[in-house]
């Protein structure tokens, strides 16, 4: 390591409703080599209040990276895409789709709202893991995010 080699911080906001797929998202990001900080908001109004630091979110930390579930209460996951990809301050921040639905139409909608990829969430426990892996691998380790 160079003695210019600065360790990044990541910010990751995981807009999930599921509990079980929150834990084992947290349990991959939260070891390896990678700093991150994963915030979860777990309806699509608390997603939308905490990107404009609305309410109780007035200091949150603007994400570096998305990870956004389509079926979500209150307010469903393309509805909070169209907002994120609508805001001049946040459209550069990289949603990934990650959801349950493999419905062409979602998916078309989601690319239509400029999503950055959309990934359909294995049911079998290993794939999940895996497919959250090289989320991880990917999105953290090869891409250069914009700096929030």
């Amino acid at each position: 390591m160079s003695a210019n080699t600065e360790v990044k911080l990541v910010n990751i906001l995981l807009v999930e409703d599921n509990p079980g797929d929150v834990r084992l998202i947290q349990e991959v990001f939260k070891d390896g080599s990678i700093i991150t900080h994963l915030d979860v908001a777990r309806d699509g109004e608390e997603a939308v209040s905490y990107l404009h630091k609305r309410g109780v979110y007035q200091t949150a930390r603007k994400p570096d990276l998305i990870l956004l579930d389509l079926n979500l209460p209150r307010k469903n996951g393309a509805e909070v895409l169209a907002d994120i990809k609508s805001d001049d301050h946040l459209k550069r921040i990289p949603v990934i789709i990650l959801t349950a639905s493999k419905a062409e139409e979602d998916i078309t909608r989601a690319y239509n709202n400029h999503a950055n990829c959309y990934l359909a969430k294995p049911i079998d426990f290993n794939q999940f893991i895996n497919v959250v892996h090289q989320i991880k691998a990917f999105w953290l380790g090869i891409v250069q995010l914009p700096m929030s």
